[in-house]
Formats: structure tokens, sequence, C-alpha cells
């Protein structure tokens, strides 16, 4: 069997955790069963293969969860996969509340963990919307006309600067929300900054 070699944050982060510290010990020796190596990104630890990210493990309120960086294409037979938000287009998420649903499932979790391994071998990637297939609010679109400015900045921004902006103009369901969005941001997309520079 090859030494592991564990992340300084990573113990860290494991020896700290107190609501779910069994069920990360569990899913922390289930992942590194795999090969993967450890380190620490976001706060959390996060495994890797040849530098890529595969898997994440971290906690909230109601569950912990292993988190697949490149889920969306992994193979999912016992349909455990959760995309965590209808935006999300590339991670999903296994969850879990007990250290007996992680061990009666550690079998399983080893095929998907070898499955993203697998998909990082093959170089795959998870094929992103474009921009222009995201819903522009009534409201954006409106000050477009009003300020061409405005809409020449918005399409000069990444288009991962431009989806931030879309998804979040978008999601408040009332009209004056938006607008109110809409403005608070004008400024910064006018200077060519992204939601959060």
């Amino acid at each position: 069997m090859t030494q592991r070699i564990t992340h300084p944050k990573a113990d860290e982060f494991f020896q700290k955790s107190k609501r779910w510290k069994a069920q990360y010990e569990l899913l922390r020796e289930i992942v590194m069963d795999c090969g993967l190596t450890e380190d620490f990104k976001w706060m959390h630890p996060c495994y890797t293969y040849q530098n890529k990210n595969v898997v994440l493990i971290h906690g909230f309120k109601e569950y912990c969860a292993l988190l697949f960086h490149k889920g969306a294409l992994l193979k999912d037979p016992l349909g455990i996969l959760i995309q965590q938000t209808e935006n999300v287009q590339a991670a999903r998420q296994i969850r879990f509340t007990d250290v007996g649903e992680i061990a009666a499932l550690a079998s399983a979790l080893r095929d998907y963990l070898h499955d993203a391994i697998n998909v990082e071998k093959a170089g795959l990637e998870v094929e992103f919307k474009k921009s222009t297939e995201f819903v522009v609010a009534d409201e954006l679109r409106v000050k477009f006309d009003e300020l061409p400015a405005l809409k020449t900045a918005f399409e000069a921004l990444t288009p991962g600067r431009q989806r931030a902006y879309l998804l979040h103009f978008a999601q408040p369901k009332q009209s004056k929300t938006r607008e109110a969005r809409v403005e608070k941001y004008m400024p910064k997309i006018l200077e060519g900054k992204g939601i959060d520079d």
C-alpha cells in the first residue's frame, strides 16, 4: 500500500471539525484509498489527479458531501449525484448525514471516484452554456437600449463575468428588485469589472 501524504491544512480542517468529524474521516479514508493527492482549496480538503481537481469534501448544516468538480460527466448508476442548484453546470454532490450510510456506500463511492479519475485521464471537459443561452432580465435589456455604452461594456466582459451578472439580475422575482440590482452594478459593468471585483 502506498503511503498517504496528507495536507497540513486539511489535517487542521478535520481536527477542528465538530459536526461531521466521523463522516469526514471516513470520506477522507475512502478518497485517499483511490490514490488522489490531498490539497486544500476554497477552505476545504480538495483531492486532485495530476493537479486536476477531482473531488472536494465539505459540509453544511444539514449534510456533508463529496463534491465532484466534473460530476455532470460521471455515470450515476445509483442516482445519488445531486445538482446543488439549477445554475450549477459541472459539479455534483453526494450527500450524507451519518457514518453508516457512508460505510454502506464505500465500495460504490470508490467506483464514482475512479470514474471521476478516468474523466480526468481522458481529458474530458464539461461543455458550459454560453452567456447567450442565459436569460437576460428585461430590466437589463431596457438599460441596454437606454445606454448603448452599457451594452458594449457588458459584451466586452469575460463570459464568466457576464454569466455572474445575468444570474444575479434574473434571480429576484420582483421587477423592482431586478431593476435595483441592474442600477447598482451599472458602474462596475461600465468599468469592465465583474460582480465580485
